[in-house]
């Protein structure tokens, strides 16, 4: 990922939650979607794209243990704060997903939430990424990946996503997005505003970012070739997770070693807003 890449959530650490309309709702909402997915047994989870914590911390609270790694050490200073103010333990690492600092096979379940794998924009920078998930996720664990619903965009090709709100301690705050599309028509440059009630008037921030809309069917064979099986995928109706969700299990390379089994299921679907 590059440098912007880690100055975009830098600087967006501090409103991230703003992207939600309900950041401590959405929190626990996603905690249970993903671990319904995870399964009944209580998981040693890597987050690698953790953000603020939004995933990781909804993970914790429900028993599994959980590290967090991502590109920002900003937005990974609010996340040990976060966790900690919520009673739960969260281990992070400053790291980019292309190069993760962990042994092998050391995860029963990889989480790549947030539409964080589209930033890398080049199948040989994605499957580096995916290559490395692979690596320290142990066999027959399982991998979770969200991203936008890149299949229909890709159709569309907008340029903008409708306003949203937030509540904050001084009133409503209102975010929005701009997308300036690539001549391939499959990447694009994303212009994030937040509007925050300043008195009479806003504060205004922008946050600028690029990513890959990969397809599906784009994603799948990626997967696939890192070293998955099982690639499925999951409609929001079903998992009960307010974006597309990507499940896949590490293919055993080692048949003499006892394969860590998580499978999906489905379940209601929640109304989260999100990056």
């Amino acid at each position: 990922m590059s440098e912007s890449t880690k100055r975009f959530y830098d600087e967006l650490a501090a409103d991230y939650h703003l992207i939600y309309a309900d950041w401590e709702a959405s929190v626990e909402r996603q905690g249970a979607a993903l671990d319904r997915l995870i399964g009944p047994a209580r998981q040693r989870i890597l987050d690698c794209a953790c953000g603020i914590g939004t995933q990781a911390i909804g993970l914790a609270r429900r028993g599994h243990t959980v590290v967090g790694s991502d590109l920002s050490p900003v937005a990974l200073a609010r996340a040990v704060a976060e966790a900690a103010a919520r009673g739960v333990r969260l281990t992070v690492a400053e790291a980019d997903m292309r190069a993760l600092p962990f042994p092998d096979g050391d995860f029963g379940v990889v989480v790549a939430a947030d539409n964080a794998l589209p930033h890398l924009l080049t199948p040989d920078d994605m499957s580096a990424a995916l290559r490395g998930i692979r690596r320290v996720l142990a066999d027959g664990g399982l991998l979770i990946i969200s991203t936008r619903p890149y299949d229909e965009i890709r159709a569309e090709h907008p340029d903008y996503s409708p306003p949203w709100r937030s509540q904050t301690p001084d009133g409503r705050s209102v975010a929005f997005q701009l997308w300036d599309w690539h001549d391939d028509g499959a990447r694009y440059d994303l212009e994030h505003f937040t509007l925050v009630p300043n008195g009479n008037s806003w504060d205004v921030s922008v946050r600028r970012a690029t990513y890959w809309a990969i397809t599906r069917a784009e994603l799948t064979a990626l997967v696939e070739a890192a070293g998955f099986t099982e690639v499925r995928w999951h409609e929001p109706e079903d998992s009960g997770f307010f974006k597309p969700v990507l499940t896949a299990v590490g293919a055993v390379r080692d048949r003499r070693s006892r394969p860590r089994s998580a499978r999906p299921s489905s379940a209601a679907a929640a109304a989260d807003r999100g990056a």
